[in-house]
């Protein structure tokens, strides 16, 4: 096991706790680098789409996992992302202006969601940005001028003062930047004052307010940073899939957004990273594990639906802190063999809730 004693300011505030956790996340960061040197054109292509992902996955994240706060229609805020950057796309908007301004225009949407938090809670919370989404998604079949309605709409490659970003590797590496600005400003933020009050707010909202915590201000703030993040997501994953319709759109995409986080380990950041792999990987096992399977069984059209079902009921029986969850387990395991405790992660009764008192 790895005690550490802080003695210093500056050793609280660094972004890595120990010098080995900085050696490993340099390491990836060196094989993230590398990888276009070593990867085939597809596989690069899903690498990016992990990317894209986990910025989507960070927004949802910052809300679900740090605020408290469900959504179920954060499909729709990734299609108004990704409609908005196909639009100014084509009129010649470089992408370093285009990418951040669509997500802009999605945390502007993210506040319409806000409203219902701020008197509902739970499943109603849940109803309501389901709603939500719909109307989004109406919204973008029936404004055919600008989205091009059922018909869809073509996306070009994202281009910046005449110049294009033709072929996969660029593109990755533009995937790349992106979800490495979107980490260090989550990292940041909830380390702030800010992020506190997110997790305050997440734990006890009674107790938040006797702190003095705004709770409309700090929800606003959630839903409007969550949608940004999915915004600029969405932006990216507009030039990744390059036709867009609003079926893709739709709540199946923002079952799947929360599929992400939930098995990736809400409450952690790299929870939305390896929600990210997961989701994107799945699909690939679940068409080589068809030729395995009786015709009748690999033929079905709701096989994915189905094995997705059973692994989210899995995780929230036997692994509710998600993949991340695990892999705290399994360090630990190794940290302390032989003598791990078998119930160490159980969870604990430390205090009764406040709301009880209501």
């Amino acid at each position: 096991m790895r005690f550490l004693f802080k003695t210093s300011y500056d050793q609280d505030i660094d972004l890595f706790r120990h010098n080995g956790q900085r050696f490993w996340y340099a390491l990836l960061l060196l094989a993230l680098l590398a990888a276009p040197w070593w990867l085939e054109s597809y596989g690069l292509s899903q690498l990016s789409l992990m990317l894209i992902y986990s910025v989507v996955g960070l927004g949802l994240m910052l809300l679900s996992g740090y605020t408290g706060q469900f959504s179920m229609g954060h499909g729709g805020l990734l299609g108004i992302g990704a409609y908005a950057q196909a639009v100014m796309n084509a009129q010649g908007w470089p992408f370093v202006l285009s990418i951040p301004l669509a997500g802009m225009l999605a945390a502007a949407v993210g506040v319409l969601f806000a409203l219902p938090a701020l008197r509902v809670k739970g499943i109603y919370l849940a109803i309501a940005t389901l709603s939500v989404g719909f109307i989004i998604e109406e919204v973008l079949a029936r404004w055919e001028s600008v989205t091009g309605g059922n018909s869809g709409k073509m996306v070009s490659r994202p281009q910046a003062f005449g110049w294009t970003l033709e072929g996969e590797r660029p593109f990755y590496f533009l995937c790349l930047a992106v979800t490495l600005i979107c980490l260090w400003g989550v990292v940041n933020l909830l380390r702030s004052p800010t992020g506190r009050a997110f997790v305050a707010v997440r734990d006890s909202e009674v107790s938040a307010q006797c702190m003095g915590i705004h709770l409309a201000r700090t929800k606003t703030l959630a839903f409007a940073l969550s949608a940004l993040l999915t915004g600029v997501g969405g932006a990216l994953y507009a030039h990744f899939i390059t036709f867009l319709t609003p079926d893709s759109f739709g709540i199946l995409h923002s079952i799947d957004l929360l599929l992400l986080i939930t098995i990736g380990g809400l409450g952690s950041l790299h929870g939305a990273f390896l929600g990210a792999v997961f989701l994107v990987a799945a699909p690939q096992l679940i068409s080589q594990a068809k030729d395995l399977l009786p015709d009748h069984i690999a033929q079905a059209p709701g096989l994915k639906s189905a094995v997705y079902g059973l692994v989210l009921i899995g995780f929230v029986m036997f692994e509710p802190r998600g993949l991340y969850g695990r892999w705290l387990k399994i360090r630990t395991w190794l940290q302390l063999f032989p003598f791990y405790r078998r119930g160490l992660f159980a969870r604990q009764k430390s205090y009764q809730k406040s709301e009880r008192l209501k």
